[in-house]
């Protein structure tokens, strides 16, 4: 940040009373900032300043205080900083993809993704407050981007003029690192659509920036449009060490507006591929009144998949064995592979066979949604791809 030296973390910090935009200025952006609260040697640091190069870092001070400095693998660190595992581009465990969810073929202009007929997503920034390591749009978060909705009043004329679509969802990036008057200006353009039942914002802000949702008129503009169409917010927890107070205030202040909060996880090596872990995340997030929606395999995304993909074979087990010590309202989340011919619930396994149900379908291709696929497990594979077919 010009003209401006970024400010160091104090101790007791009280996150709920700074300003969200001016913290999002002190963010952690360079190696030689990050150098100042985490111990690097001399190959880590070179390995990331390859890395960055790439895939740019930026990590609020809030999310960088609540890693261990001492923990090389401390799973929060895993989330946010840089890995030399980044550099991998091919490995045992098969090819990597830049778009493994098929974006690019459903880009219908103005930012709109429409893949299912019922749902269209808008990509509505680029930017996040934090670059999550395993972000399966890495390609393009941080970066310069066609797909960045210029005139979203364009996106919503597309919807508008195709009844068949249901809901819609603005992503992105994050569009809570929107300014208010922004999100008023698209929530306005979808408020009197007919068709439309709902509306998402996907944000993991309550997760690594919840000072957002201190935010008094973004709450009552949220409610406001809450009054008119139902408004949902999918956020992203991952891990239990993410349940901050700050996180979980952020979270009442969203439910308190009137919208209902549900959680999309993402199954990471290193981060919540244990049963205790993903027990107490699932758990965490109902004493929050967050209900646990989806946990995502990890897509098989370049400079991700080698870091943080787990084999299904091991991944469905270590999940039977955790939703065994849930409760029902805990295990109601379904574990799935956001796959470019749509979303396959993974059902579990009998042996070596593992069996999926599609749950959504292409547009042109609704004959597969429903169906039910199986697939031979191997040691290594992590995706549809890599498991040949098997007949029952």
């Amino acid at each position: 940040m010009l003209g401006k030296e970024k400010e160091a973390i104090a101790p007791n910090t009280n996150w709920s009373r700074l300003d969200w935009q001016e913290e999002l200025k002190n963010n952690v952006t360079s190696v030689d900032e990050l150098k100042n609260h985490i111990r690097l040697s001399a190959r880590e640091e070179a390995d990331l300043r390859r890395i960055v190069d790439a895939h740019p870092m930026n990590i609020p001070r809030y999310y960088l205080d609540l890693i261990d400095p001492r923990d090389p693998q401390d799973p929060i660190r895993k989330m946010a900083v840089p890995a030399a595992e980044e550099l991998i581009v091919a490995g045992a465990m098969g090819e990597t993809t830049g778009d493994p969810y098929g974006d690019d073929k459903h880009d219908k202009g103005n930012g709109i993704l429409h893949k299912y007929s019922y749902t269209a997503l808008v990509v509505a920034t680029e930017y996040c407050s934090m670059y999550c390591r395993h972000c399966f749009r890495k390609r393009m978060v941080g970066l310069p981007n066609e797909q960045t909705v210029q005139n979203f009043r364009g996106a919503a004329r597309y919807i508008a003029e195709h009844p068949e679509i249901s809901n819609v969802v603005i992503s992105g990036g994050d569009p809570f690192l929107l300014p208010n008057d922004v999100l008023r200006a698209m929530l306005e353009a979808l408020r009197d659509i007919p068709h439309l039942n709902y509306v998402r914002i996907g944000s993991r802000a309550p997760v690594v920036f919840p000072m957002r949702f201190f935010d008094e008129e973004l709450l009552a503009l949220l409610a406001e449009f809450n009054q008119h169409k139902a408004l949902y917010v999918p956020t992203h927890f991952n891990h239990p060490r993410e349940f901050t107070a700050e996180a979980r205030q952020a979270v009442q202040n969203l439910r308190g507006a009137g919208i209902t909060v549900n959680n999309q996880a993402v199954f990471l090596r290193g981060v919540n591929d244990d049963e205790d872990t993903l027990v107490e995340l699932m758990n965490g997030l109902l004493r929050m009144g967050v209900s646990p929606y989806y946990l995502y395999q990890c897509m098989p995304v370049s400079r991700v998949r080698h870091h943080f993909q787990v084999p299904l074979k091991k991944g469905i087990d270590i999940i039977d064995r955790a939703r065994r010590r849930m409760d029902g309202y805990a295990k109601r989340f379904k574990f799935i592979l956001g796959h470019d011919i749509g979303k396959l619930e993974v059902c579990g396994r009998m042996g070596d066979k593992v069996f999926f149900k599609q749950l959504h379908a292409r547009p042109g291709h609704r004959e597969e949604a429903s169906r039910m696929l199986v697939r031979q497990l191997t040691d290594t594979g992590g995706w549809l791809d890599d498991l040949p077919e098997v007949e029952i």
